[in-house]
Order: C-alpha cells, then sequence, then structure tokens
C-alpha cells in the first residue's frame, strides 16, 4: 500500500471515529435535556405544590382569624339572650306603676326608681356589648328580624307593614338574638 492510500483509509478511519463520537456525543446530549425537562417538570410540580400549601395556609389563618372575632364577637350571646327576659320583666314592673301611686307611697317610688336605675345600667350594658333593640313599628315586616305574631286588617297601610310590636327584638353586633314579635297588616 502506497502512503497515500494510507493516509486516505487513515483519515477514513478517523472519520468514522469522529462521527461514531459525534453521535455518541448527540446521545449524551439527548439525554441530558430529556433529564433536564424532567428535572424543570419535577421543579415545577413542586413549585405548584409549594404556592398551593402556602395559598391554604393563609386561608387557614383567615379562617382561624375570623372564628376567633366571631367567638369574640358573640360569646355572650347567650348570656344576654337570658338577660333579655329580666329587662322584659323590668319594663313590665315599671309599666304597671302608675305615677300618682309613686307620689303617694315614698316606699314604691324608691323601688321604682331602683328598678329605673337598674334597667337604665342594664340598657347601657347592652350597648357597650352591641346589643341593640330592634323597634320595628311602621316598617315593612322583615322575617330576619321580626316574627309575625298575628295579621291586623288595615287599608290605612301597605300590606306587610309591622303595626304592632308585642315584644321588641334584640340584635348583637349584626347576629339577631331575638326577632321582635309583631301583628302585621293586610288588606281587608
Amino acid at each position: 500500500m502506497t502512503k497515500k492510500n494510507s493516509k486516505i483509509q487513515s483519515d477514513q478511519k478517523t472519520d468514522k471515529v469522529d462521527e461514531k463520537i459525534q453521535e455518541k456525543m448527540e446521545e449524551v446530549v439527548e439525554e441530558t435535556i430529556s433529564e433536564l425537562d424532567l428535572v424543570k417538570q419535577e421543579r415545577d410540580d413542586l413549585k405548584d405544590k409549594a404556592l398551593r400549601a402556602m395559598a391554604d395556609l393563609e386561608n387557614e389563618r383567615k379562617r382561624s382569624t375570623r372564628e376567633k372575632e366571631d367567638t369574640t364577637k358573640y360569646a355572650i350571646s347567650g348570656f344576654a339572650r337570658d338577660l333579655l327576659t329580666v329587662l322584659d320583666n323590668m319594663s313590665l314592673a315599671l309599666q304597671s306603676v302608675k305615677e300618682e301611686d309613686c307620689k303617694e307611697n315614698d316606699l314604691l317610688n324608691t323601688i321604682y326608681q331602683g328598678v329605673s336605675m337598674t334597667q337604665s345600667e342594664l340598657l347601657k350594658a347592652f350597648e357597650k356589648n352591641n346589643i341593640k333593640k330592634i323597634d320595628p313599628m311602621g316598617e315593612k315586616f322583615d322575617h330576619n328580624f321580626h316574627q309575625a305574631m298575628m295579621e291586623i286588617e288595615d287599608d290605612s297601610k301597605e300590606p306587610g307593614t309591622v303595626v304592632q310590636v308585642m315584644q321588641a327584638g334584640y340584635v348583637i353586633n349584626d347576629r339577631l338574638l331575638r326577632p321582635a314579635l309583631v301583628g302585621v297588616s293586610k288588606k281587608k
């Protein structure tokens, strides 16, 4: 073999080796790109899970805060509801005493003043704790705050208007403690 032929064969062998190396490098690059895509997908999945976990945690924190505020606002609801009966009885006691009887009897006047002052203090305590009276006279009937006890024929009022209040209602903050017991107008 001549040197020239030998050189050509050597170059061809080198070219084949270079092609094999090139192919092998392309395979390695493709595998690396494929692995990189998998790692990116896994990263994106973990990022999504982390964001969802953070959102869930934030929602739970807000819900917990809201529940704590509600508990604070409405913790005295049962106690306040019980005191409404006491307030009603004080009002009935004061209404049952005539002014002229108080003028004639000092002891009765003293008791009347004591009950009146106690009622006043109870109302101040209610106000301090955001307990408000519902006085719906003349308002449109609202089933959220009123309980209709009867219908009263009255053409002078629009049907569904509260024309009589038998018992006042109360709310604490925005929550109903006791509905107002009312009579509602209807057409004749």
